[in-house]
């Protein structure tokens, strides 16, 4: 006998084996005897949680991008891409990350830039937020646990109104990149002709909004990003700009425009991320400025400083030669990419809240005071443990990528770093050592940069969330550091 009872993700909840020793006349046996019998427990197929669906999402999204970039149809010579290729053409779109092994400006057909483009709009908002914008389009309903993915892809802080504020996203985030690329037009058009220089302006808008740093000016030098630009002043500012509002995060948009510029108005989290912003690119700057770029006009040298302070912060377009810097300039660069944009932001990296709790954990130990504060507010201890968590992984995944690209490549430990800094935090910047690279070097910069970009605590929450969480405590004993 073979009993099935189905229910709502449950299923064989019951299976029973059944044995006969069949009837045999002669020997008078008639009666059906149960020889033996096999039970099965119930198992059911859990819902994927939040973490789950955003790490699955993207990884999706990848897989699918990189398929299509294998197409003929997408490469300017119409030959199939190698997968490894295409995997990590898509991987850098997809995570906005802009490290690159082929010249997306002379490699890639219109067909391909376009599906890069897409990649790099969909990494950029997130899977979770286009796909909740794809509903909304089309008129469905978004259930609880759809509000609550949606919660955790942006780190909005609350679940009320959150499909409010992911149609603000959208709608914000397609003006501002038009507008970008309407201020962009003009010199682009000027430069290539009209229908090029429109498409340009686009690619240009929406890489630089969503911190991607994929460029399309290998038409005229192989991998020259906008060095030809270095000293124009509106593609340099328009440009920062984009970087500098995609990297703030949706949340701090919405406080904006909520209080406009009533700054004593704005949520704790604003604070600390305009504050730790304008920091991270002012004080940058002046090193530059003073330190490394001592040759040519006030002008020029303003905006290469300014836009050196501000791409490695995720963004990875460049102006300058970064392997022309001296190694001060080098590393400052790579400390700036790992701390990289700000929560629920187009940026990756481990975002300038992680550096604010660090920073005032550090100064209320030097206060021996008992709680961390910022803006006259308590940081809570949990929070303190999640920024400790992340920059250790950081710093842990970039060590180990640079120290085993180092030894497999056999090149300089500081290259490496730079190329790996540049993959955990989604930044793009590079030395130009990554087209040479071989394929396990490869495999692992795709790595670094896919749990750069979903972060490596949402990794974490995705593969243990099946685990108890434990509320026993052993006893406490003090321990000696520093």
């Amino acid at each position: 006998m073979y009993h099935l009872n189905t229910g709502q993700n449950t299923f064989v909840p019951s299976l029973t084996l059944f044995f006969y020793n069949g009837t045999n006349k002669n020997s008078g046996i008639t009666t059906r005897q149960k020889i033996g019998a096999v039970s099965m427990k119930p198992f059911s197929i859990k819902p994927l949680n939040s973490f789950q669906i955003i790490v699955l999402g993207f990884a999706g999204v990848i897989l699918a991008g990189a398929l299509l970039l294998m197409l003929p149809v997408s490469s300017a010579t119409h030959c199939v891409t190698p997968f490894l290729s295409a995997l990590f053409t898509s991987t850098t779109s997809v995570c906005v990350t802009g490290l690159i092994v082929v010249d997306t400006g002379t490699y890639w057909s219109v067909f391909g830039q376009a599906v890069i483009l897409v990649l790099i709009q969909i990494g950029g908002m997130g899977v979770v937020t286009v796909a909740a914008a794809v509903t909304i389009v089309s008129g469905r309903k978004i259930g609880l646990m759809q509000r609550s993915t949606m919660q955790e892809a942006v780190a909005a802080p609350k679940m009320s109104g959150i499909v409010r504020l992911t149609g603000f996203i959208i709608r914000a985030t397609f003006l501002i990149e038009l507008s970008g690329a309407a201020l962009l037009a003009p010199v682009f058009c000027r430069d290539f002709g009209p229908v090029r220089g429109l498409w340009m302006a686009l690619f240009h808008s929406i890489s630089a909004f969503c911190n991607a740093g994929i460029d399309l000016m290998g038409i005229r030098i192989p991998f020259s990003s906008l060095t030809l630009y270095a000293a124009n002043p509106l593609v340099n500012l328009v440009i920062m700009a984009l970087i500098i509002i995609g990297g703030i995060g949706f949340l701090t948009w919405e406080d904006i425009r909520s209080n406009h510029l009533h700054f004593s108005r704005y949520r704790m989290q604003s604070k600390v991320i305009l504050t730790t912003t304008a920091i991270l690119i002012l004080l940058p700057a002046l090193y530059f400025y003073f330190g490394e770029f001592r040759q040519g006009g006030f002008g020029t040298r303003i905006l290469l400083s300014l836009f050196q302070s501000v791409t490695p912060r995720t963004a990875g377009f460049n102006t300058a030669d970064f392997s022309k810097l001296t190694e001060s300039g080098q590393m400052l660069t790579i400390i700036l990419m790992l701390i990289g944009g700000s929560p629920g932001s187009t940026a990756g990296g481990m975002k300038t809240t992680t550096l604010a709790v660090l920073t005032a954990t550090a100064v209320s130990v030097f206060r021996r005071n008992e709680n961390p504060e910022l803006f006259k507010r308590r940081i809570a201890p949990e929070t303190v443990a999640n920024a400790a968590s992340i920059l250790m992984m950081y710093l842990s995944l970039c060590l180990t990528g640079a120290f085993l690209i180092s030894r497999i490549e056999e090149l300089p430990m500081m290259a490496c770093m730079f190329e790996t800094a540049s993959a955990v935090g989604t930044v793009g910047l590079s030395f130009g050592i990554t087209p040479g690279l071989g394929s396990i070097s490869r495999i692992i910069l795709i790595i670094l940069m896919y749990l750069g970009r979903v972060g490596g605590l949402t990794l974490i929450y995705a593969a243990l969330s099946g685990h108890r969480i434990r509320f026993g405590k052993y006893p406490l004993e003090k321990i000696t550091v520093g």
